[in-house]
Parts: C-alpha cells; sequence; structure tokens
C-alpha cells in the first residue's frame, strides 16, 4: 500500500490516490463524520457557478465536487493527477455532459491563459508539491474577474479546538480510516499534512502574492475547514507584475 510523505513527490501522491480511488468519497464522509457533503455546498456557494459559465475544478478527485459546480449548467472542467481518480470519475459522471475529465498536474495546467470564469480546489492545495505555483497557474488561468475558490483543511483558532482536532486525528481517525478505507496508511500522510499546513492568514497571504484582490476567507466548522476567496482583477496581465528590486 502506497503513502505519501510530506516532500509530497508527485508520482508518490498520485499513486496513493489511485489506490484510494474506489472507495474515496466513502472514506471521506465516514471520516469527517458526515460533513464533506456540508463544505462541499459551502464551497459550491462561494463559487456561484452560472449557466454558460466554464469551471475549472482542480484536484477534483472522482468528480464529486464537479458534479455539484455544473448542476446548474456551467461546464465543468475536472482536472486531476491521479489516473485512478480521473478513471473512477469517468465512470461515474458518464452521464453528465456538463463534466470533462482531464489528467493535470495542477503546477503546470494544460490550459491557455484567461480561460476559466472560476478556478476552484477542494481538499487537494495541501497536496501540491508547490502551492504557491499552483496559485500562480490559477491566476493565469483565470479570466480577468474571475474567481478563485479554495476549500482545505486548516487550523482552529480556539486553542481547545484546535487540541481536540489534532487529537481527533492522531487517534481517532487511523481507526476510522482501518474500517472505511482500501489503504489506512494512505491516512497517516492526511494527518500529518493537515498538521504541517499553514493558518488561514498565511493562506491568504499567498493569493494575494498570486495577484488575487478581494482576498478573504471564512471559517466553516470552527476552523477544521477553511473556504478562502479572491478575484482576478479586472485589468491585468496574465501573470502578476514583478516588480524590480534595487540594482536590477
Amino acid at each position: 500500500m502506497s503513502k505519501a510523505d510530506l516532500d509530497k513527490q508527485p508520482e508518490q501522491v498520485a499513486a496513493m490516490f489511485d489506490e484510494v480511488s474506489t472507495h474515496y468519497d466513502r472514506t471521506n464522509n465516514v471520516l469527517s463524520m458526515g460533513n464533506a457533503a456540508l463544505w462541499r455546498r459551502a464551497t459550491t456557494r462561494a463559487v456561484a457557478p452560472r449557466a454558460g459559465e466554464i469551471i475549472l475544478d482542480v484536484a477534483a478527485g472522482t468528480g464529486t465536487s464537479s458534479a455539484s459546480l455544473a448542476k446548474d449548467g456551467a461546464r465543468v472542467v475536472a482536472a486531476d493527477f491521479s489516473a485512478g481518480m480521473i478513471e473512477v470519475g469517468r465512470s461515474r459522471q458518464a452521464g453528465n455532459p456538463f463534466v470533462e475529465f482531464v489528467q493535470a498536474d495542477a503546477m503546470e495546467l494544460p490550459f491557455g491563459d484567461d480561460e476559466f470564469d472560476a478556478v476552484t480546489i477542494s481538499f487537494g492545495l495541501r497536496n501540491i508539491v508547490d502551492p504557491k505555483k499552483a496559485l500562480a497557474e490559477f491566476y493565469r488561468v483565470a479570466k480577468p474577474g474571475g474567481r478563485v475558490v479554495i476549500c482545505e483543511f486548516s487550523r482552529p483558532p480556539v486553542g481547545l479546538i484546535r487540541s481536540g482536532y489534532f487529537s481527533y486525528l492522531r487517534y481517532g481517525m487511523p481507526v476510522l480510516a482501518k474500517l472505511a478505507s482500501s489503504n489506512p496508511v494512505a491516512y497517516e500522510y492526511l494527518m500529518d499534512s493537515i498538521e504541517a499546513w499553514p493558518s488561514q492568514p498565511v493562506l491568504a497571504d499567498w493569493l494575494r502574492d498570486a495577484g488575487f484582490e478581494h482576498v478573504a476567507y471564512r471559517n466553516l466548522t470552527a476552523g477544521i475547514v477553511a473556504l478562502h476567496r479572491g478575484r482576478k482583477p479586472v485589468q491585468a496581465p496574465s501573470s502578476p507584475a514583478v516588480v524590480p528590486t534595487e540594482g536590477e
């Protein structure tokens, strides 16, 4: 059984998700204690997809989030690095004409500049070896005025809740993973990656550094998850301008 480490080498991460793809959605529902559906609905509302829009759903997995985004007539490109996830997703969404699956690396998206009305990623940014490079790619492929929405595990701001949550990650989640997952060892990586992930203000700063404006976030489930939002400026180059330092 595969388990990635915090070096997040793409081949290791992809192999790990290939192995859990078949039971991935079921395991998420169990480990989140039913909150996964609530987080997905909150993300869809934040993206606010409209009929006729083109939305990029990065780290889309089996397409559960993509189907939610597409229900009102938006066309969704579901991109994921894992071939196993893509295979399961194409099977599950075979009858959905609004969802298209593409195998893609979030750090080198195979799309042109200014293509998408919105770019979103749920619980995938922390699995990317260079998340700042991925955010730069999100900026590049978003249309001027386009939205970015990131749903990711985060750090509860209240110390008592944070302590209890991390105790669950260390002791409770491994037990549930053994019952629900085809590769429970992989969920040790989940625990490690959540504990190592930066706080909400840090991710907000990363979005601003990538060039997004109107950046904001709100906590879900007491900060276990945070929903970040931003917009690409309407008058914006395809990539943020580089300000020369003194002497250049």
